[in-house]
């Protein structure tokens, strides 16, 4: 065994980032009807779950979230102490109704445990002393012979003994103290709450953790938590015109408001504030959809804003931001249909599906249905258009545009429940353009102080 002095005692931090947000609409919150809900907690995972030194009581993050889902759920939390190494299974025992505190969602654990949905994404990161000057990056220390020091049966344990393998590796109760970072991110991961297999406290926590999200509470109680993290610094683009192509057919990131004759939608809003945080002047150009990103891919456009999914084939020719917003595929169908009630019923048809050319929309539905039952349409306004109309039997699309679809058409069309695919969504850039990391960084500020959600909750609230 080292001594404490040749000891290097380098930790693995978490850095929280919540996570852009699927806003979907909210149901009604089930009623536990003052149900007590038994919690195991460590209380020495700083922010998570500690023991404050003035109060001496339980707090933190996890206190703050389940303390807002209870009073949702009409339930009573009941906290109890429990060791972190003996946590996970005495869960999945049925010891506790459930465990909070930074429990990373992993495969391995999902075997015996149920989990909530992710509440917050985080990052590995690794922390040294301040004033350490024999190593200054993640790769320095992997080539030395510097000791790690992890806590014991967590996910971190396993990430440093996987760069720097077991024998260098030593293991402690509790993470301890942080004392200073190194920039590089060693993994990201999720976070959720556990529950033993078949709980039926899942759905209820689940329902009121997605409510939070919407109504911006867990924004709210991350930047309690997280006050202390680094202000996102902007640069300065210095009046800088971009431009921007847009397609102004595609409801709610980009239309022709009929009212008013002007563009208007989740782009212009996101578009302008990244804008006004970045000193940049935005010029919309308008440009049909098929041609956009060998448009942008080309540099004929300094970027593309318009509900662009995320797919590792576009990556080979344009640049992604951060996504912005998860969506799902689904089903677009009338309101009177009565042929077909699902999608494994239409599938078992012969009923066309009308889906926009060159989207991933298109690609989903000639999976399910193969091509010889698609109709494509040059946008999706016409591709619904051929629904109401009768031409066609469904249409698929993105669940955020067909809810802005079915807002101004809730007489004709709905939405099926079921998804069919989960995507990103992010803006496009030519191939090492200078604005990919401000505009990332203005997003992340933007979702750091609730203004994404803002946007989000106008236009998204009830892509290509």
């Amino acid at each position: 065994m080292q001594s404490w002095k040749k000891l290097i005692s380098i930790f693995m931090l978490l850095l929280i980032a919540m996570p852009f947000m699927s806003v979907t609409a909210q149901d009604e919150l089930p009623d536990l009807e003052g149900r007590v809900i038994t919690i195991a907690v460590e209380n020495s995972y700083i922010p998570f779950t500690f023991i404050d030194e003035e109060t001496n009581e339980g707090a933190g993050w996890d206190y703050d979230v389940m303390g807002e889902v209870c009073a949702r759920l009409n339930c009573e939390p009941e906290y109890i102490e429990q060791a972190w190494d003996g946590m996970i299974i005495a869960v999945s025992n049925g010891e506790y109704d459930m465990a909070v505190g930074g429990i990373t969602i992993t495969e391995e654990r999902a075997e015996i445990v149920d989990f909530s949905v992710d509440y917050v994404d985080i990052v590995q990161r690794m922390i040294t002393r301040v004033g350490e000057d024999r190593f200054a990056t993640v790769a320095e220390f992997a080539e030395g012979d510097y000791t790690i020091g992890v806590q014991i049966a967590t996910t971190n344990y396993f990430v440093a003994d996987e760069l720097v393998g077991e024998e260098r590796v030593v293991g402690y109760d509790t993470f301890g103290f942080a004392i200073q970072l190194l920039d590089e991110v060693l993994s990201e991961e999720a976070l959720g709450y556990i529950f033993p297999l078949g709980s039926d406290l899942v759905d209820p926590i689940n329902a009121a953790l997605e409510s939070m999200k919407a109504d911006g509470t867990l924004i709210e109680i991350s930047n309690k938590w997280t006050s202390d993290e680094e202000e996102i610094e902007l640069p300065d683009l210095e009046g800088r015109t971009v431009t921007v192509a847009v397609e102004n057919a595609y409801i709610p990131f980009n239309f022709i408001d009929e009212e008013t004759g002007e563009a208007d939608g989740w782009d212009y809003d996101a578009v302008g504030e990244i804008c006004e945080r970045l000193n940049c002047v935005p010029e919309y150009i308008e440009v049909g959809w098929d041609g956009m990103i060998v448009a942008v891919s080309n540099g004929e456009y300094d970027m593309a804003a318009d509900g662009i999914t995320i797919t590792e084939e576009r990556a080979e020719i344009v640049d992604f931001s951060n996504g912005y917003v998860d969506l799902a595929q689904r089903m677009m169908i009338r309101i009177d249909e009565d042929r077909f009630a699902t999608v494994d019923d239409f599938v078992a048809g012969d009923y066309i599906v009308g889906v926009q050319i060159a989207t991933t929309n298109y690609f989903v539905a000639e999976e399910l249905v193969g091509e010889e039952r698609l109709v494509g349409y040059d946008t999706f306004g016409f591709a619904v258009q051929a629904l109401m109309a009768g031409d066609v039997d469904a249409v698929v699309m993105d669940d955020v545009a067909g809810q802005g679809y079915v807002g101004v058409n809730a007489e004709s069309i709905q939405l099926l429940e079921e998804a069919l695919s989960e995507e990103e969504l992010g803006f496009i850039f030519p191939k090492g353009s200078d604005l990919v990391e401000p505009f990332n960084a203005a997003l992340a500020s933007m979702e750091a102080d609730g203004t994404l959600l803002e946007i989000n909750n106008k236009w998204l609230g009830g892509g290509e």
